[in-house]
């Protein structure tokens, strides 16, 4: 049998006109790659100005109304004063940019989408199911970003702008520039990059007279309640950024392949981190005034985040401040053109047709579940938020641990020539991905990789994935016991105060971690893949 994962005897007349259609569309700028490995020579020899644009990407990303609006919810859903809700959320946030990190540094070695690396740990077959929680994660930030949106010009515009039309206006934009690819998508990230930060710096000012507030806000609860308060507060703010490890590295595949892991890291894990905490702060610091001072905290609850965001600048600027209310309501379409985006190229690894219809066509669709599921819950934006988010974060914890495992202990010297037998057959021709160089630098810090990138779409010799699977399966029997939510608490989260508290990823890493190992050491001696 042929070992090529996409046999076909003709392509059908639907596809072929849909090809001439993204050719078209290409030499317009619209890019027509899909899930395809980048390969080294089509790479960028420019790593400076990569580094600058992903940089730029993060800061627009990171920095923007999505991640403020989840430390909002601190003070405001948790209960939590200002200084646990700071300690608690920085801390949170800073793990979550660890593990986003670390899952960004498989985009230079391998050249392929984070979701088509994920299939040396799932197989071409199973890394589907992977593929489609990832999905729902980047759709349902896009459900929240858009109500967000709608909320903020709802609120400007003093009522006149339905909340509808605003989700509307953010989904249309989003999906213009997600459609052009990613060189254009990095250079819109940049340019908004700007005006959004400067916003967020001049909120920090406008609400200054306000601070004052913040010494009065407690964390409310007896000790143990409290403290299942941080643990979820926690738990969500390491949800924030963690959830970046789902699509990190498919912003890095324009890197040369010998871009050492370190410096990978380090521009994913500050890029991250500090537009993060600029918006992350501001979103504390206006969640305890908030629940402090009273005018505010009615605005929040008759137009919710956005309503407190335009009060934030009104209140001590006058009417005319709301002009930067509306520059942060470009931030959300910053994050939603990278979800639809990265979405696209998940439906795409479902493979057979899917693979073979242009990428602009899914973002297009994406584009339209979002929209319908935001203006579905356009009046439950704080609950959508804490209740996905963590849920995005427990899965992303085994993936992260599964990818650690994998790459510390099986993909070394020692056991990748005894036990990969399948791929090890085609090591000998240089297709296995080991770099050499004279740097002291470069060997310390850029370790040989044990992987063979040619035969990422074959799946004759890709893993099967089922020790991935059943460590995944243990990971969410972990999530369940832990998990602490609205319609569901586990039963160790719930031993935690009186609304328990969220020990979800905790143990859904450690359910998965224990169990990979030993699965996957059989299944290499068994199938030798």
């Amino acid at each position: 049998m042929s070992s090529s994962s996409e046999k076909e005897k003709s392509p059908h007349p639907v596809f072929v006109h849909l090809s001439k259609l993204s050719t078209k569309l290409d030499s317009f700028g619209v890019e027509s790659r899909g899930i395809e490995r980048i390969e080294p020579y089509e790479r960028s020899t420019n790593k400076t100005k990569a580094i600058l644009q992903v940089f730029g990407l993060w800061m627009a990303a990171a920095g923007g109304l999505s991640s403020l609006s989840s430390f909002v919810l601190g003070p405001l859903v948790f209960e939590l004063g200002f200084k646990d809700s700071l300690i608690y959320g920085f801390f949170g946030q800073f793990l979550g940019c660890v593990i986003a990190a670390y899952c960004s540094i498989m985009g230079p070695r391998s050249g392929c989408r984070q979701m088509v690396g994920a299939r040396y740990l799932f197989g071409w077959w199973l890394v589907k199911l992977v593929a489609l929680v990832a999905i729902i994660g980047v759709v349902g930030w896009s459900v929240t970003n858009s109500v967000l949106g709608g909320q903020i010009l709802m609120t400007v515009s003093n009522d006149k702008v339905p909340i509808e039309v605003g989700i509307i206006i953010v989904a249309l934009v989003s999906v213009v520039v997600s459609i052009f690819g990613i060189r254009q998508l990095l250079r819109v990230e940049i340019f908004l990059s700007i005006p959004i930060l400067i916003s967020f710096l001049l909120m920090y000012i406008s609400i200054a007279p306000d601070y004052k507030y913040i010494y009065q806000s407690q964390s409310i609860g007896d000790k143990a309640t409290i403290r299942g308060h941080q643990l979820s507060f926690f738990a969500l703010a390491y949800s924030v950024t963690s959830t970046w490890g789902s699509i990190a590295s498919d912003y890095y595949l324009i890197f040369p392949e010998t871009t050492s892991d370190l410096e990978v890291f380090s521009i994913t894990f500050m890029g991250i981190l500090v537009p993060t905490t600029f918006t992350s702060t501001l979103g504390i610091l206006l969640g305890n005034v908030a629940a402090v001072y009273q005018p505010w905290n009615d605005m929040y609850s008759t137009n919710g985040l956005g309503g407190l965001l335009t009060i934030a600048f009104d209140e001590n600027w006058g009417a005319w401040s709301r002009l930067f209310s509306v520059l942060l309501f470009l931030s959300l379409i910053t994050n939603n053109i990278i979800n639809s985006y990265s979405a696209a190229f998940g439906i795409q690894l479902a493979g057979l047709w899917l693979a073979k219809v242009p990428r602009f066509i899914w973002v297009i669709l994406v584009t339209i579940v979002y929209l319908v599921a935001a203006l579905a819950g356009r009046n439950h934006f704080s609950e959508i938020l804490g209740n996905f988010l963590p849920m995005i974060g427990y899965w992303i914890s085994i993936y992260f641990i599964l990818l650690v495992e994998e790459n510390v202990i099986f993909r070394n010297s020692h056991f990748y020539p005894r036990l990969f037998t399948k791929e090890h057959e085609v090591a000998n021709d240089n297709s296995c991905t080991q770099f050499e160089s004279s740097s002291r630098f470069y060997k310390l810090y850029h370790r040989p990789q044990f992987y063979n990138w040619t035969i990422w779409n074959d799946y004759d010799r890709l893993t099967n994935g089922y020790a991935a699977i059943a460590a995944s399966l243990a990971g969410v029997a972990g999530a369940v016991v832990g998990m602490n939510q609205t319609y569901y608490v586990g039963p160790i989260s719930s031993f935690i105060g009186a609304d328990g508290g969220d020990l979800g990823m905790w143990l859904s890493m450690a359910f998965a971690g224990v169990v990979y190992p030993g699965l996957r050491y059989l299944e290499l001696k068994r199938f030798g893949r």
